[in-house]
């Protein structure tokens, strides 16, 4: 079958043949038509405004600035705004991203795609991440803190217990506690009573979770709270002196229970 189209009858009949090849063709069918369509007719004939073909300007000016596909398939992304947390991070959907430090309190522009979240001040890309799965997840880079910081947060578990150790056998109780119940969610807490021992020396954070473990409270919270209130240089209440066990004896020996036969001579 062959399809003569003139110019003066271009756009119905392309009208009536691209609704003819949605019905009867496939769409590698579809497409070598249009091709066909593109080469021959469309591509041939003088623009109304340029006043000339398109195909000509196409290989004159344009098919030099063409530039290559991009290796993978552009993705939709979501833009917002985000604010740079004193813990060098931002939340996006419930998780947690880092970025440097020195852009805390600032408003970033965070653009989250399926698989990639990047975060943006302006035209300049500040940091990216690997999306997060669910909420709760942490992104976190050591280079985007301070010096400081970073070697306070490379403080492993079994780095806090030989700390812990140090200090006393109060503090290693406390972070043993901790870090046996929860080691990764409980981190950051034995991190935070260690630190004390900066501002307030080891005798007073010794003296502190004892009195932590006296009374079953051992938060970091708790330790602080102790400290603050200079409750850790008030004695502990004395336990309570162990009671003596109490020994028993009976009243009546043995021997009266049973009665004696008495010996019979012949």
């Amino acid at each position: 079958m062959a399809y003569t189209i003139s110019n003066a009858t271009l756009w119905p009949a392309k009208s009536l043949w691209t609704s003819w090849l949605r019905r009867e063709l496939s769409r590698a069918v579809a497409n070598q038509h249009l091709k066909v369509w593109i080469t021959d007719v469309a591509g041939t004939r003088v623009h109304g405004t340029t006043h000339q073909a398109p195909l000509k300007l196409f290989d004159e000016y344009e098919r030099a600035a063409l530039l290559p596909l991009p290796a993978e398939p552009f993705t939709l992304c979501e833009v917002k705004p985000v604010k740079v947390h004193p813990d060098c991070h931002v939340t996006l959907a419930g998780s947690y991203y880092s970025v440097p430090y020195r852009y805390i309190g600032q408003t970033l522009e965070a653009y989250l795609s399926e698989r990639v979240v990047e975060l943006y001040q302006g035209t300049t890309l500040v940091a990216t991440h690997v999306r997060c799965t669910e909420p709760g997840q942490w992104r976190t880079r050591l280079d985007d803190y301070p010096s400081d910081k970073a070697q306070y947060l490379i403080r492993t578990p079994d780095y806090c217990r030989q700390i812990a150790t140090r200090i006393g056998p109060s503090t290693a109780q406390v972070v043993e506690a901790l870090l046996g119940e929860r080691p990764l969610d409980r981190l950051r807490a034995v991190q935070g009573i260690l630190r004390l021992e900066e501002t307030v020396g080891r005798q007073r954070l010794e003296a502190a979770c004892a009195r932590a473990i006296y009374y079953g409270d051992l938060r970091y919270r708790r330790i602080r709270d102790i400290l603050n209130a200079a409750l850790d240089r008030e004695p502990l209440p004395e336990a309570p002196s162990a009671t003596e066990p109490l020994t028993f004896a009976f009243a009546r020996s043995a021997t009266e229970f049973f009665a004696t036969v008495p010996e019979v001579v012949a």
